[in-house]
């Protein structure tokens, strides 16, 4: 009885000391470090997007993206300007985020002269007739969705943990368009590697594949893909996403993601 007692006693001593690292991680946990994984502090990028339509038609863009946290170390600024076609130059976008509230969006169009406001329903629209939503432009916040760890599986060679979220109301749902997705999270970037989109319906919508995840800010541990490619189940329609160059060494003024910078031309 002694013995078995013992027994008992350290196994409960053992697991209240197990190192946290050593636990299994919810899926909570792992969307955090997910949403943390792809905001490095500072990153500029040129980028090419390919727009290739059901016929196997491609249409070339080329992109300039800024991205730098904000002093909270949480939230973070976007500048996306369009370099090329001409029918498309000059044509920008600009996110800031809030952690308690809804982030701040703005869209530039040359033809109107003037930025447009976006509001919580465009979310779900398309991000400059690409296959991304502007919902999808920065990860959302955990809170916006119940997540559940569904199992652990190896994608793109790396292993990686399986997440299903589902909306936390109907609201989120109709915003971002979305009534489930189930997100591939590798387990040594912490960033997605890919993502499963499913119609307010419950229909399979659309399909995230991310490669070569690089290490950019190496002090914070945060990374970035060279390579995004969003596939439309229900259109045939497909977007890549190719990174040319990226720099983390960038000088940003005081006017940088102001409404006033997005409209410059």
């Amino acid at each position: 009885m002694r013995k078995a007692l013992a027994a008992i006693l350290w196994l409960s001593s053992a697991t209240f000391l197990w190192p946290a690292s050593a636990q299994a991680m919810s899926a909570d946990e792992v969307m955090q470090k997910n949403f943390f994984a792809s905001k490095p502090r500072m990153l500029s990028k040129q980028v090419t997007m390919t727009l290739i339509n059901d016929r196997g038609e491609t249409r070339l863009r080329k992109i300039s993206a800024l991205t730098s946290l904000q002093t909270n170390g949480i939230d973070s600024n976007m500048l996306v300007r369009f370099l090329e076609p001409a029918d498309i130059k000059g044509t920008s976008f600009l996110q800031i985020e809030h952690s308690e509230a809804d982030d701040d969006q703005w869209i530039y169009l040359p033809a109107l002269r003037k930025s447009r406001r976006l509001v919580s329903s465009n979310r779900k629209d398309s991000f400059i007739g690409s296959d991304f939503a502007y919902g999808d432009v920065l990860p959302p916040k955990v809170s916006l969705y119940q997540n559940k760890l569904t199992g652990e599986e190896t994608v793109e060679g790396l292993p990686c943990y399986v997440v299903e979220s589902v909306p936390a109301n109907d609201q989120v749902k109709a915003d971002y368009g979305y009534s489930r997705k189930t997100t591939w999270v590798a387990k040594d970037s912490f960033h997605e590697v890919k993502t499963v989109y499913y119609d307010v319906t419950g229909r399979l919508l659309k399909t995230q594949i991310v490669r070569d995840i690089v290490l950019v800010d190496p002090e914070a541990q945060r990374w970035a893909p060279k390579y995004k490619e969003m596939v439309n189940h229900q259109t045939n329609h497909k977007t890549v996403v190719r990174a040319d160059s990226y720099t983390t060494d960038v000088k940003i003024s005081a006017d940088t993601y102001t409404t006033r910078s997005l409209e410059r031309d």
